[in-house]
């Protein structure tokens, strides 16, 4: 039985995969998985969101990082 917190975070978690959606169109997923990042979502979110793996995008992670430091 669900209650109404319960239909209410459903419906958000359908919102955020329909904009992930959209925002992947015309955007390098790098960037869009180093905005995600900023934003305060982790790998295991992104890469549900983005249908690529958790490795994949702790990788693009990395590598966006150590490239700020240089």
């Amino acid at each position: 039985m669900n209650t109404q917190d319960d239909v209410l975070i459903e419906r958000l978690n359908e919102m955020v995969g329909l904009l992930a959606i959209i925002a992947k169109r015309g955007v390098r997923q790098a960037d869009l998985i180093h905005e995600l990042g900023q934003a305060g979502f982790g790998p295991k979110r992104i890469a549900t969101l983005l249908g690529t793996s958790p490795n994949s995008v702790s990788v693009t992670l990395h590598k966006r990082r150590a490239s700020k430091g240089k």
